[in-house]
């Protein structure tokens, strides 16, 4: 692999950091979304190159070491910046990867971290005021050193624009669909996935993994009341709906959402109904207005107002950006 972005012109430049420690899964989770060629979606997708502040990285346990790699002037140029996880989070990063990461952040490159490569993102100075997530074990100890940062360890992970962390391990995969589905729509975010054999948006979050006493008495799963609400997310059903359906109460289904899916059931709902709104702008002649009935978001204001706070484009934008177009 080139240590240099030269070699693929025009494609969005990812440079993933490679430390001391690091666990290999989720690098080989970023390497197989960003870094492999994907004839059938028309090609390599990014410029996904690897770097690190010493010629020879030794991963996780000394299982293997890291050889080849560029040097971290690659995040000079790097569009995305991706920060790995990292076993020991008491000894602060090296100072040069973490001059590198501020340097990068402060020329508008995107960082991306990898559970407790938040860390090194708090040591390099890129989040105060910001709201991150990493696995729920290191949360109270992120809370604790950085009391500037507010943590949300019950999502498997945060966009915050231009900062983006992940949970442990797999919700690397969970975050990396999702940046294919920012920058290149929907239907390439699912092809990806159905390549990787991978849900390319996982119900629920990290609630549904935390350690807890099991309940003695535990209530019925949210299963059958999820896929009904699935099956009817484009009718005209509200939350009382979805509810009946499931034969609780409203206050039982908020509940029972919050506590196994980490959202409201509207959240939920609307993040649905806008999913699908994504696919028929990106694949469908529809206008504005009729995507925005056969969603079931109901108006085209609405429609504006949920794909803006989630893509930070209108929908005449993200059509002409992510549209679909025949062979």
């Amino acid at each position: 692999m080139s240590k240099d972005f030269s070699q693929q012109p025009g494609l969005h430049r990812v440079a993933a950091l490679v430390d001391e420690g690091s666990n290999p899964f989720e690098l080989a989770c970023m390497t197989e979304v960003f870094g492999i060629d994907r004839p059938e979606v028309g090609g390599l997708l990014y410029d996904f190159r690897l770097c690190a502040h010493r010629r020879e990285v030794p991963m996780r346990q000394n299982f293997f070491t890291m050889t080849g790699l560029a040097d971290l002037t690659l995040l000079d140029s790097a569009d995305t910046v991706i920060v790995p996880n990292r076993p020991d989070t008491e000894t602060a990063r090296h100072p040069a990867v973490l001059g590198a990461i501020a340097r990068a952040h402060a020329r508008g490159a995107r960082l991306v971290g990898m559970c407790s490569g938040a860390f090194t993102l708090a040591e390099a100075g890129v989040l105060t005021g910001r709201t991150v997530t990493l696995h729920w074990q290191w949360a109270a100890e992120f809370r604790r050193r950085f009391p500037d940062t507010e943590v949300d360890d019950a999502v498997l992970f945060i966009d915050d624009g231009d900062v983006l962390t992940s949970a442990g391990s797999a919700a690397a995969l969970d975050l990396a669909l999702h940046l294919v589905g920012r920058d290149h729509g929907t239907q390439i975010a699912t092809a990806v996935a159905r390549r990787l054999v991978f849900a390319a948006h996982r119900r629920g979050g990290q609630r549904q993994f935390i350690e807890r006493p099991v309940p003695r008495d535990p209530g019925p799963s949210l299963a059958e009341t999820v896929e009904w609400a699935e099956h009817h997310a484009t009718e005209p059903i509200t939350v009382a709906d979805i509810a009946a359906a499931g034969c609780v109460s409203v206050a039982t289904l908020h509940r029972r959402f919050r506590a196994e899916l980490g959202c409201t059931p509207l959240a939920w709902l609307t993040a649905r109904r806008l999913d699908y709104a994504r696919r028929l702008l990106e694949a469908s002649e529809l206008s504005v207005e009729q995507v925005a009935t056969a969603s079931g978001l109901g108006t085209a204001v609405n429609l504006r107002t949920h794909l803006a706070a989630a893509t930070g484009l209108t929908p005449t934008a993200y059509r002409r950006q992510f549209r679909t177009r025949p062979a």
